[in-house]
């Protein structure tokens, strides 16, 4: 089952098992977060044979805190792209559906936990490459403040927006391993009051909007008041966050792009090439752009707690769907993509099938710079009313 959904790379010996508050849990690790001794490929056929030299900071307060490490898991190449395709593993595929996609960059971490073969994996998010493979596999995942968890030991892709967070089945699983990775315990606090609705300007699924909009009524039957909000230059942000993303991307590969092109992945040379003309006054007025939509944001914060959007707006793809690889990758993450340009973090939550496909429905919740205690509190507040977190797909090894 687990060489179908081609979610592993390498499977490890967990060892002797540990003490301490992740004890007893099996965690996967993403292929770009390194493991001492161990192949970090980043799944692309440059690092093919690539071993690291170290634990990466995360790793190491893992294995500290007990958990039981017992895979790398497959992923976009380089930690770029909502597909999870790659130069030198081959395409992650969803345990839900083997014809579609399991989100990317965080494929494999994505559906190994859905699949039952890791109770815990590490990704990386720089435009959503936690979230929508918590949302395309029905698990939950955050993204943390952006600082609040070591990057060290981690491959870069955007250092404005890369953020290391943790997917699991449960909103109180992703705390307990939080916690762990910021060594600042998980505060109880009541969930948020106020919930402000985000009037998104794009189309969403029909058969997404049936399930956010049940989820809404439940954290309304749960004691939130809903306020509706537009979020200033949501849209417009997007924009400035790729061009940023795409202009580091292209800097640090441009060697590569531009002497051996045919050893990346297709999909991965058409998104690294975007960035190889970007000016350094280009780049410069986009990051204005995003310190203008954080300013933004802040006033919003002052009026409500958190803020909901759909995950995903469009059901889950299926692989090779759409040959347009960038229409593919800005229409899955349009709703992800703003959130990584704020400082604070956003929690995705599986809120039942889409009534159509039978494919898992996501939504964010963002909050405030330092404000994953509130989201915490919100998300468990729902899984407790909900059961939607507990589903199993089709392909699951227990």
């Amino acid at each position: 089952m687990s060489q179908s959904l081609n979610a592993v790379v390498t499977v490890l010996d967990p060892g002797t098992p540990g003490s301490g508050p992740l004890a007893g849990l099996r965690f996967g690790i993403k292929d770009n977060i390194g493991i001492a001794g161990v192949a970090s490929t980043c799944a692309s056929a440059f690092f093919a044979d690539r071993i690291a030299a170290a634990d990466a900071e995360v790793v190491s307060r893992l294995r500290d805190a007990g958990a039981s490490l017992v895979a790398t898991l497959n992923m976009a190449e380089f930690a770029m792209g909502v597909t999870s395709q790659n130069s030198v593993h081959g395409g992650v595929r969803n345990p839900w559906d083997l014809d579609r996609i399991p989100g990317g960059s965080s494929g494999g971490s994505g559906a190994a936990v859905a699949a039952g073969l890791v109770d815990v994996a590490l990704g990386t998010d720089t435009g959503g490459s936690v979230r929508i493979p918590a949302s395309m596999n029905g698990v939950t995942g955050l993204r943390p403040t952006v600082g609040s968890v070591s990057d060290d030991g981690v491959l870069p892709v955007c250092l404005e927006a890369d953020v290391v967070g943790p997917l699991a089945r449960s909103v109180g699983l992703v705390a307990r391993t939080h916690a762990v990775l910021t060594g600042r315990p998980v505060a109880g606090v009541a969930p948020p009051s106020t919930v402000g609705v985000v009037t998104v300007p794009l189309a969403v699924d029909d058969g997404v909007a049936v399930r956010v909009d049940a989820a809404v009524r439940d954290l309304e039957s749960a004691g939130a008041r809903l306020v509706p909000v537009t979020v200033p230059g949501f849209a417009e942000v997007r924009e400035s966050l790729y061009t940023v993303v795409y202009a580091d991307v292209a800097a640090q590969h441009r060697e590569r792009i531009l002497g051996e092109p045919e050893r990346f992945q297709p999909d991965t040379l058409t998104r690294f090439r975007l960035g190889l003309d970007t000016t350094p006054a280009q780049r410069a007025a986009a990051m204005a752009e995003i310190e203008e939509f954080r300013r933004g944001l802040d006033a919003l914060f002052a009026d409500v707690d958190v803020l909901l959007t759909p995950t995903v707006a469009v059901d889950v793809p299926l692989i090779g769907g759409d040959p347009d690889v960038l229409a593919v990758t800005r229409r899955v993450g349009e709703l992800t993509a703003p959130w990584s340009a704020h400082l604070g973090p956003t929690l995705a939550l599986p809120v039942g099938p889409h009534p159509g496909s039978g494919m898992p429905v996501g939504v964010q919740l963002t909050g405030p710079a330092g404000s994953e205690d509130l989201l915490f509190a919100a998300g468990a507040t729902f899984q407790r009313r909900t059961s939607w977190h507990e589903l199993r797909p089709p392909l699951h090894a227990a």
